[in-house]
């Protein structure tokens, strides 16, 4: 069997007066209507793949809010493709055009049901459906847990100044790739030098000032870490009222802690490596979306 198919896309929205309008695009080499979207470069993130791929086909930009169901079919010659689909708000802004109009000839915003009627596939039909379900997303935060910053026993001073070391410092510039596309306009992280250099490249990518917090930390004693993850929850509360946040945490406190946001009693799925995190998506006090980064 031959290798699979990466590819990525989305959803993209926009209001357009009263009503949500859904971006479809027109394949002259197919002559189909479909949802933007694209093969992935190599070794590309799928969610920097997805961004690139709808602003290639529609000349606009999309935030992500909402990882959606993959989707999963086979090419005529017998290869597998998998497509990771996101949810994604047309940014602010004007738009621009197709970047190849022999891929991409024809944009059209259209009502979920006028869409619904466009498509010409059937996959793309459910997930529009499934799409138009949801509850509306009112918040996106990204929760990252620090880069790798070697062993803790092979350092020498204070564990609050142990730095990232250079694998660490490599993911921190990937991470900033991935959380500038949720446009965020704060980053919160926990004081450890470790957590302060994770979110560095993204502040000096957006120009934004990190505010570190001390709820954010983890315990210095694992048993502490459910009362801890408990203020935790609380706070990331505040902070997706207000302009989109990107927080940075530490291992004893991140697994807990999405594990009470995803009410479950088990912290052991959520155990997250260093250098990577999760997508939370609310709609009002609800969770929606908690996305593996």
């Amino acid at each position: 069997m031959p290798p699979p198919v990466r590819a990525a896309g989305g959803i993209l929205w926009r209001r357009t007066g009263d009503e949500t309008r859904i971006c479809v695009v027109h394949r002259p080499a197919h002559d189909d209507w479909s949802l933007p979207k694209g093969k992935l470069h190599g070794g590309e993130h799928p969610l920097v793949g997805a961004v690139r791929e709808v602003f290639e086909e529609t000349g606009v930009r999309g935030v992500p809010q909402l990882r959606l169901p993959e989707v999963s079919y086979v090419l005529p010659d017998g290869t597998p493709k998998t497509v990771d689909f996101w949810l994604m708000r047309a940014a602010d802004g004007p738009a621009g055009q197709p970047a190849d109009p022999t891929e991409v000839d024809g944009v059209d915003w259209l009502t979920p049901d006028a869409a619904l009627a466009r498509l010409t596939y059937g996959l793309d039909v459910r997930l529009v459906e499934h799409a138009v379900s949801l509850p509306p997303v009112t918040a996106v935060l990204p929760l990252v847990r620090h880069a790798r910053a070697g062993h803790r026993s092979a350092w020498a001073g204070p564990d609050e100044l142990r730095p990232l070391d250079p694998e660490g410092l490599r993911q921190a510039a990937g991470l900033a790739q991935v959380l500038a596309l949720v446009e965020p306009r704060r980053l919160v992280t926990a004081p450890p030098v470790r957590c302060v250099q994770t979110l560095q490249p993204l502040a000096d990518r957006l120009g934004l000032p990190l505010e570190q917090d001390s709820t954010m930390a983890e315990p210095p004693d694992r048993g502490e870490a459910p009362q801890r993850a408990k203020v935790a929850v609380a706070r990331l509360a505040q902070l997706r009222t207000g302009a989109t946040a990107v927080v940075c945490t530490q291992g004893k406190l991140i697994a807990p802690l999405v594990a009470l946001l995803a009410d479950a009693d088990d912290p052991a799925p959520y155990k997250t490596p260093k250098g990577s995190g999760w997508l939370l998506t609310w709609s009002g006090e609800r969770l929606i979306g908690l996305t593996r980064l």
